[in-house]
């Protein structure tokens, strides 16, 4: 097995041996429960459809990513066991990769575990699933781009706890870069393609058309782009703290 496969295993392996996997799910499916059902009003709309419950992701995945984030490296550096990993005849990239797929495996099964969402919505009306599936997978790409820049908050400190803080403000900006609210504040003497490029970089940008049904492959190269981006940027800086 390639050593990019047992940092996977190891790590996934390392989230279901504790509590943590358990209560992320837990709490993950409880909180989607009650933002599609109770503040979502799902039955008082009337319309056989899933917008209220992807429509809370992304504040949803604000906090849960994060904790999950956190713990990615920095504590590792806090253990001190990052030297020892380190040191080891395994590629940067692939402790990197290794870790973060490993976190977006545990959304990703988070995600899949509110199927009965899917099939109540199926059983009171009919609903469009094509458009289900694809926001299921733009949600996903969505927190891996929130893993991702946890990933790198957690290469920067030893503190979880700062980690943690420090990658919910870095998300909570690129949230609000997209939304109707921020971009309806900005001075009308602005330049439309300032406008325009601060809004391309917000989550909200790209998730939503997706969970309305308008597929378009620039929404999910985007995501692709940022997670690559923030996974360069944590290699970088784990470099950089090891030759220190």
């Amino acid at each position: 097995m390639s050593n990019l496969g047992i940092i996977f295993k190891r790590e996934l392996y390392s989230y279901f041996a504790t509590p943590l996997a358990y209560v992320f799910i837990i709490i993950f499916l409880i909180s989607n429960g009650i933002f599609t059902f109770d503040l979502g009003g799902f039955f008082l709309r009337g319309q056989a459809d899933l917008l209220p419950f992807f429509g809370f992701h992304p504040w949803l995945y604000l906090f849960m990513v994060p904790a999950i984030a956190m713990t990615l490296w920095a504590d590792e550096r806090k253990t001190g066991t990052i030297e020892l990993l380190l040191t080891l005849p395994i590629r940067l990239v692939d402790v990197v990769l290794g870790k973060f797929l490993a976190a977006w495996a545990l959304t990703g099964i988070a995600l899949t575990l509110t199927f009965p969402i899917w099939v109540t919505v199926n059983y009171l009306g009919d609903p469009d699933n094509g458009v289900i599936v694809a926001a299921y997978l733009g949600s996903w790409f969505m927190a891996g781009g929130f893993l991702a820049i946890g990933s790198c908050m957690s290469a920067c400190t030893k503190n979880s706890v700062i980690a943690f803080i420090l990658t919910v403000a870095i998300c909570f900006l690129f949230v609000i870069m997209g939304s109707p609210i921020l971009l309806n504040a900005f001075p009308s003497w602005m330049p439309q393609w300032l406008v325009d490029a601060f809004s391309a970089m917000g989550f909200l940008t790209h998730f939503d058309s997706i969970a309305k049904g308008v597929l378009d492959i620039r929404d999910f190269l985007f995501f692709s782009v940022f997670i690559g981006g923030w996974l360069l940027a944590s290699a970088i800086v784990i470099e950089m703290k090891k030759a220190n």
